[in-house]
Formats: C-alpha cells, sequence, structure tokens
C-alpha cells in the first residue's frame, strides 16, 4: 500500500494552485495592457482629438485620465474593477426605480425566469422521456418531431413568444423550457432504455407492478443519465436567458448588461459578466454534485 501524499502533494491543492497561477497571469496581462501611456512632449498635445472624443464618449475625462489611472485604450484598468466590484457588492439589493437596480436583484429575477421555465421542462420532458424510452413505438412516432425541433435556436421562437404571449417575462420562461427540454428528454429516454434487461426480467418474474418498476428498477438505473441531461439543460437555460433579456429588456442580468453598455459603461458590463459567469458555475457545481451522488460504481 502506498503512503498517503502529503496535503501540499495532492491533486486537488496542485490545480487549485495552478488556477491561481493563471489567474496571476491573466491578471498581470490586463494590468500591463492598461497601463497609461508615457506623457509626450510639452510641446504637443497629448491626444488626438479622435481620442479625445472617444474617453469623452465612454464618460471618462481626458485632463485628469493618467491620475485616473485609465489607460489610452478606453478599457477599465484594475484599480477601477476593484472599485466597481466593491461599489456593486456593498449594495447588491437597491431598487431606485426600473433603470436602476442593484445587481443581485436582477441575478433574482433571472434566475426566477430560469427555474420556471427550467421546473416546466422537466415536468414534460422527464415522463415523456420515460415513455420514448420504455417503447420503441413511441420512439418512432415522436423521433421525428424531436429532429425538426431540437436543432431551432431559441431566441429564434422569442418573436412568436412575444407575439402570442404579449408578455416579455412569460416570453422569456418560455424561451428556457424550449431551450431545456430537449437535452433532458433525450437523456431520459437514452437512460431509460439503456437499463440492463437482466433488471427488468427480475422485476417481471417477480411479478413486481408497472409503476413499481418504473420507481425501484428503472429511476435509480437512469438516474446518472437523467442528471446529465438536466444538468446540460441547466448550462443552456442559464446562457440563453442573458441573451432573451436583453431583447425584451425590463429585469434580469442580461437587460443589466445591455443597459449598462448603452450607458457606456464598460467595467459594469464586465463585472455583469463576471457574476454571469460565477452563477453559471455554482449551478454547473450544484448538478455535478447531485448527479454524483446518484451515480453507482460497480
Amino acid at each position: 500500500m502506498k503512503p498517503a501524499l502529503p496535503w501540499w502533494r495532492t491533486e486537488r491543492v496542485r490545480a487549485g494552485l495552478l488556477s491561481l497561477l493563471i489567474l496571476a497571469v491573466i491578471l498581470g496581462v490586463w494590468h500591463l495592457a492598461t497601463l497609461p501611456k508615457a506623457a509626450v512632449a510639452s510641446s504637443g498635445p497629448a491626444l488626438t482629438p479622435e481620442q479625445i472624443e472617444y474617453l469623452k464618449l465612454m464618460g471618462k475625462d481626458p485632463g485628469v485620465q493618467a491620475d485616473a489611472g485609465t489607460g489610452t485604450s478606453g478599457f477599465p484598468t484594475l484599480l477601477q474593477m476593484g472599485r466597481t466590484v466593491r461599489e456593486h457588492l456593498s449594495q447588491p439589493f437597491y431598487d431606485k426605480g426600473p433603470n436602476d437596480k442593484g445587481v443581485g436583484l436582477q441575478l433574482m429575477h433571472s434566475l426566477g425566469r430560469v427555474g420556471a421555465g427550467y421546473l416546466l421542462a422537466a415536468l414534460l420532458a422527464i415522463p415523456l422521456g420515460f415513455a420514448i424510452g420504455m417503447s420503441p413505438l413511441v420512439y418512432r412516432a415522436l423521433d421525428p418531431f424531436i429532429q425538426v425541433l431540437k436543432p431551432i435556436s431559441p431566441l429564434a421562437w422569442m418573436p412568436l413568444a412575444l407575439y402570442t404571449i404579449k408578455d416579455a417575462a412569460l416570453s422569456g420562461i418560455f424561451v428556457i423550457f424550449i431551450c431545456s427540454i430537449w437535452p433532458m428528454l433525450i437523456n431520459t429516454a437514452f437512460g431509460v432504455a439503456g437499463v440492463r434487461r437482466d433488471w427488468l426480467n427480475v422485476a417481471r418474474t417477480l411479478e413486481v407492478s408497472p409503476w413499481r418498476t418504473a420507481f425501484e428498477v428503472i429511476l435509480p438505473a437512469a438516474a446518472p443519465t437523467i442528471l446529465t441531461g438536466m444538468r446540460i439543460s441547466m448550462g443552456i437555460a442559464w446562457l440563453v436567458i442573458v441573451a432573451a433579456e436583453m431583447l425584451v429588456g425590463g429585469t434580469g442580468i442580461g437587460y443589466f448588461v445591455w443597459n449598462e453598455w448603452n450607458n457606456l459603461s464598460l467595467p459594469n458590463v464586465i463585472f455583469a459578466i463576471l457574476m454571469i459567469g460565477l452563477v453559471g458555475m455554482v449551478l454547473d457545481t450544484l448538478f455535478a454534485r447531485l448527479q454524483k451522488a446518484v451515480t453507482y460504481v460497480d
């Protein structure tokens, strides 16, 4: 038996250190890329008229550019991003009107829409996936419809949803529903169809009822595959709701990104992008842990 490695030599610790190193490199490149250029000779202008106009459009004062730590590229520096992060995280749930809400409120609106659409998709996709996986006849009957509807971009449904539902929030929920249903449906059908025949034959031999067979034999065996589909669907749902909220406006993290871009606030846009990524990572981690919990190792 091999002796246990010290904690600092374990794979998890080494992976964490490598991640920190990569993060340090990224931040270092960012810092170097946004450093203000050296001042030119006093006899000539520091900036061209085009650069001055651009800085004004970005909401910056060309006269105090160097003092503020802003690079001539117009991209925010790490100092500016630090101030932006501190400002948003200090009051994440403030509400000062339709176009001025904290990032926490915007994320809650987006997560609410994702949760509603995702739950509706699961309520339809999982039972239907069971039926498809257990019946070749149902599979052959529904397969043409699945193959036609599955490749359609979720955002392509938005104009139809807005026309028929006539509500931006409900239209966003519909988009989540229509994009979340396919991975769950296909993976559920695949998992149910892949259950070992021996287990089903034993259930028939013992005269176990169909409902009990479904819940005590098929569902536990297909659970890892079903959770895989649910995990994929959640990633797609979170991806789509951001784009949908940019189109319909109102509330949500997607609308927050678009509104801050219209306000020419690039630090706020970058902060929102980071928050979208962090929330997506948390959601994926939760499903990964749930998938691991239902996976049986032979």
